[in-house]
């Protein structure tokens, strides 16, 4: 659509209902995400991560209030979706320890943009 403005020429375009191929597509890679980073404890595991390869008793003392069984779950979706991995230390006694894929550090932006909007909203509601 077209409208003259005096001497200009000025293109609208039509706000149709429907999304846009962008937003459509945008919207799909934020589900995707949502999807890999779903629930309670992966963002929390991952940035434990952050700070180096932990041990599950390391993990199970930093992130407060997760289950035993409810962390050995994230850990599992997490190696399959190529975030973490898990090295066998055979010495003795066995260890396994827990650390970020370059894959999984890529996360690492999200994790700080969270951390300081965190800490915003937390001085922002302090101030009430």
């Amino acid at each position: 659509m077209t409208k003259s403005n005096g001497d200009k020429q000025v293109t609208m375009k039509k706000i149709t209902k429907e999304p846009s191929h962008d937003c459509k597509m945008a919207i799909m890679a934020v589900h995707d995400a949502i999807d890999v980073l779903n629930g309670k404890w992966k963002i929390t595991i991952i940035t434990c991560l952050l700070f180096g390869p932990r041990r599950y008793s390391d993990i199970m003392r930093d992130v407060k209030g997760i289950s035993g069984k409810v962390l050995s779950r994230e850990l599992k979706e997490m190696e399959t979706n190529l975030l973490i991995s898990r090295s066998v230390i055979s010495n003795r006694p066995i260890t396994v320890s827990y650390s970020l894929t370059d894959y999984g550090m890529s996360v690492q932006p999200i994790i700080t943009v969270l951390s300081e909007w965190g800490q915003t909203h937390r001085k922002q509601i302090s101030k009430k």
